[in-house]
Parts: C-alpha cells; structure tokens; sequence
C-alpha cells in the first residue's frame, strides 16, 4: 500500500490521537475552569479510535501517542489499548505511548506496560504542592508522584514535560533538573503555546522563551548539542556534569516544522494536518458512512496532500500571531 507522504516529501509515520476533551485538572494555561466538554455523542467511540488508528497504520504511521485531555479518565480506555496492542504484536506499530497528567497512572501503569507501551510522558511543571495546586486548579501533587513510583516500578520509561511559565516555575529550573537526575527521568521543557482563550491568564504574561532558560542552564552547566531528532519538535542537549539529556519544544523561537513527520486527530474526528493552523479534515462522517474503510482512507490522503510547510505561531511585537480558537485539551496535548 502507498504511504503517507506530504507534498514536502515528508512521510508521515507519527499519529498523536485525544481520546477525549475531558481532563481530571484544570490547568490554567490550558482550559478554563468551567469548561463546556464536548456532547458525548460527537466524540469518536473506542471502535471507531481503533478503526481510525488501525487505517492510519495500515497507511505507515509506526509510532502512535493517546493524549487527551487527560486520556486515562476516559471510560474504559484499557479496551482500546488491549485491542490497539495487536499491530505491536504484528510489528505494523512500533511504539504505543501516551501523554498524562500522571493521575491515573498508579492505577493504570501496570496493566499499560502489559499492553506493550514502554514510556509515557509526564505533564509536570513544580514540585511544590500549593502551586500545583494553583496551577491545575484541582490537581494533587502527591497523587501524580504516586503515578510517577508506579509508572516506573511497572518499567515503563518517564519523560516529564514541563512548560515554562514566567514568573511561575523559573525559580524550580535547578530542583527540577535534580530530581529527574535523581530518579532517572528525562526531562522535556516546551514553552507555552497560543491555543484557545484563557481570559484573564495571557499568554504572553506566562512566555518564558527557552533560550533564556538555556541560557541559565549554560551559566551552570556545559551542554552538547545532541543531533538527536525524532522528526519531532525537540531538541536535544546532553548536561555533561550529569549526562542528563534535556529537550527543548521552541514551536516560539525556533520554527521546528521542516523535518514534521506527524498529523493529530482530535477525539471529535478532525484530522489536524498542523498544530498551528485552523486547516482540518472531518474523519468522523467518512467513519461514520461505511463498515469499510475506503471512504476514511481517501479523506485521509486528501488531507495530507495539503499538508503545510510549517506553523505561523509568534510573540514577536509583543502580540499573539497565529493563535488558534481552539483549546489544546479539544486538539489533544
């Protein structure tokens, strides 16, 4: 079968798929407090997810993320993992993971790592427990580093991400390095993206550019650029002193689009073929119209034909360019 190649000659083997708008915290660069989810009835059912990621990866895609929302509150999720799990077993898929907030995971890692998923990402941005508390409105600090023990007493490997917020989590740069090296963690820092309508925290009040947090990293420490890439947005140094590897998601300063090998869906069905842009493809009615699969096949080809270059994201004169409506927990984290 042909793969899935865009017009920029970039193959496209990475599906990042919500599984649900729905989320246990509230954090606040994130969602509102009172949030409108989405009518049960317009999100994807579990079959239809694994008619969807099933197609995709009969089509290339070898690397499949769950996100959310947080995807672990999803009624049973464990169904479609335990059914995705066969294309592991068949080699089609190479790797299954998620991204968590880490609140269900002391419940659901073991059973995860049964599955065949070896690593998770961790969205954790302080280790101090009132601000946790402040950052995700309803979240528990001790409850997400339970997740943590257990998601790595199960095996699996913890990546931590954590957004750089100004004024928020600068002062937790070091501690937070620490206690990766400590626990054997790598850790990730992605600054804060323009996605959805906050009201009163703007975005530009919490931008931290990452070079300045490099910047302070480079005061203390020597770093080596890694040339390690993913295809994706990180980029990569090795803090000699510890031999900790650190990323860095820039989508702000550093226009990280021309080696893009991956599109998301939303657990609406609308195929995103770019972050950045408000350009989608409803796959939910080509689902929806047929038992088969011909009709979802076609529209996804359509949509990555017009596939873009890249994003148009910007904080350049001290405004949001290129900000999209939608909420990061609707498009999937």
């Amino acid at each position: 079968m042909t793969p899935l190649i865009d017009p920029f000659a970039r193959p496209i083997t990475y599906l990042r798929v919500s599984a649900t708008d729905r989320c246990d915290f509230r954090c606040t660069y994130c969602m509102a407090e009172h949030m409108q989810f989405l009518p049960k009835k317009d999100l994807l059912t579990l079959e239809e997810l694994d008619r969807l990621c099933s197609t995709f990866i009969r089509l290339g895609v070898e690397k499949l993320r769950i996100t959310g929302g947080e995807p672990l509150v999803r009624r049973d999720i464990l169904t479609f993992f335990r059914s995705i799990s066969r294309h592991l077993e068949s080699g089609a898929l190479k790797e299954l993971t998620l991204t968590t907030n880490g609140s269900q995971l002391a419940r659901y890692a073991g059973d995860l790592a049964a599955l065949g998923v070896r690593r998770v990402n961790v969205s954790l941005d302080t280790l101090d427990a009132a601000k946790f508390t402040a950052i995700t409105r309803w979240g528990r600090l001790d409850q997400v580093m339970e997740g943590i023990r257990a998601a790595k007493a199960a095996g699996l490997r913890v990546k931590i991400n954590t957004v750089a917020l100004k004024g928020f989590n600068e002062d937790e740069l070091f501690p937070l390095l620490d206690w990766c090296a400590g626990e054997g963690h790598d850790l990730t820092f992605i600054e804060v993206m323009p996605m959805g309508e906050m009201g009163e925290e703007m975005r530009l009040d919490q931008y931290w550019p990452l070079k300045d947090l490099r910047a302070r990293l480079a005061e203390r420490f020597t770093l080596t650029d890694l040339a390690e890439r993913t295809g994706g947005p990180a980029r990569y140094v090795r803090i000699e002193a510890t031999g900790q590897k650190v990323g860095f998601i820039t989508p702000l300063t550093h226009n990280f689009c021309e080696s893009c090998n991956r599109v998301r869906v939303t657990c609406t069905g609308e195929l995103y073929m770019c972050l950045g842009q408000e350009d989608m493809a409803d796959l939910r009615a080509p689902l929806r119209a047929s038992e088969g699969d011909e009709l979802l096949e076609e529209a996804i080809r359509a949509a990555i034909a017009h596939k873009p270059k890249g994003h148009d994201f910007d904080y350049s004169r001290q405004k949001v360019a290129g900000q999209v409506s939608r909420h990061m927990s609707h498009t999937g984290g």
